[in-house]
């Protein structure tokens, strides 16, 4: 079974619990916070590692986690550790903040752009993307500036992304341009 799957159906499970058990918010604290564990390079190590028993792992995690997250929490990773899902880790918080996105309705926007823009430009594009009905009304918008666009932007609304950057322009004119069906029709006669 692929990762995606697995992380999929325990994120789903996770997610169904908490708002069954009414723990959605402290579970999504929970979440976040051993995304950033699992960022950790020791600990990673520590959690892929195939040397070290699902059982032992499971302990170990209790020792060092017990008292910081939700009994729910404890309990879910107890679970990963003895199925030997724990690898998968980060794959599931991924699918779990994305679940509790959906629900919560919170549209993520990744605006790039070559140069930093205004407060008020955002604030437009903001309420252009919302009015268009292309973001739900609650917005998760985070800037980056790349100077290696050279100008433009890059749009990413949760899956789509909208590349209308000088740099992608010129790559797409480059590739057109080394596709000529002129060229070889007339080496041919």
């Amino acid at each position: 079974m692929s990762a995606y799957r697995i992380a999929v159906r325990y994120a789903k499970s996770l997610h169904d619990l908490a708002i069954e058990q009414n723990k959605l918010e402290r579970v999504m604290e929970d979440v976040k916070s051993f995304r950033e564990l699992i960022q950790d390079r020791d600990f990673a190590l520590f959690v892929k590692s195939p040397v070290i028993p699902h059982q032992r792992k499971a302990e170990l995690a209790d020792k060092i986690l017990k008292g910081k997250y939700d009994p729910l929490t404890m309990a879910f990773l107890r679970i990963l550790f003895q199925k030997g899902r724990e690898k998968y880790l980060a794959e599931i918080a991924s699918e779990f903040i994305a679940l509790y996105k959906k629900f919560k309705g919170i549209s993520t926007v990744k605006l790039t752009t070559a140069a930093p823009l205004s407060e008020q430009v955002i604030k437009q594009l903001e309420a252009k993307l919302k009015s268009g009905g292309i973001t739900s009304e609650q917005i998760e918008f985070h800037t980056k500036v790349d100077p290696d666009m050279i100008g433009g932007f890059i749009l990413e609304v949760d899956d789509l992304v909208y590349d209308a950057s000088l740099a992608h322009k010129l790559d797409a004119l480059r590739r057109e341009f080394a596709y000529n069906p002129y060229v070889s029709q007339i080496l041919s006669r």
